[in-house]
C-alpha cells in the first residue's frame, strides 16, 4: 500500500534536525536541510568526528510515508571532494545511509498521519 507522506516539510526538517543526532556516532555533526526541488525530500549533510575531516551529502526522499530512498551526493574531506570509490569511504557512507534509515523509522509516527 502506497501511503504519501502528510507532513509539511519544514516540520520534516525540524523533527529530522531532532532525531538525526541520537542516532549517529558520537562527535559526527549533521545538518537537515529542506530540498528546495523536492517537497518529497530533505537533505542531509553529516561532518564525521576526528581528524578524517570527511563531510558526506545525502538526499533522502520519501517513496511513501514508510520508505526512504537515500543517495549519496558528494563526499569531502576538508573541504576538496574526494573519490568516493574507496573501500573507507564507501564503508562510511553504507554506515550513513544505516543510521539514516534508522531515523527514518524512528520518525514514522510523525510520517504516517
Amino acid at each position: 500500500m502506497n501511503r504519501e507522506l502528510n507532513i509539511d516539510q519544514t516540520e520534516l526538517v525540524g523533527a529530522w534536525q531532532e532525531r538525526l543526532p541520537e542516532v549517529l556516532n558520537v562527535g559526527d555533526r549533521a545538518q537537515v536541510m529542506a530540498d528546495e526541488a523536492d517537497q518529497q525530500a530533505i537533505r542531509i549533510h553529516i561532518a564525521t568526528a576526528g581528524h578524517q575531516m570527511y563531510s558526506f551529502d545525502f538526499k533522502c526522499a520519501y517513496v511513501d510515508s514508510r520508505e526512504v530512498s537515500v543517495q549519496l551526493i558528494d563526499v569531502e574531506r576538508d573541504g576538496q571532494t574526494t573519490d568516493e570509490r574507496t573501500e573507507p569511504i564507501q564503508e562510511l557512507a553504507q554506515d550513513y545511509t544505516r543510521h539514516i534509515h534508522e531515523c527514518a523509522q524512528s520518525l514514522q509516527s510523525k510520517t504516517r498521519h
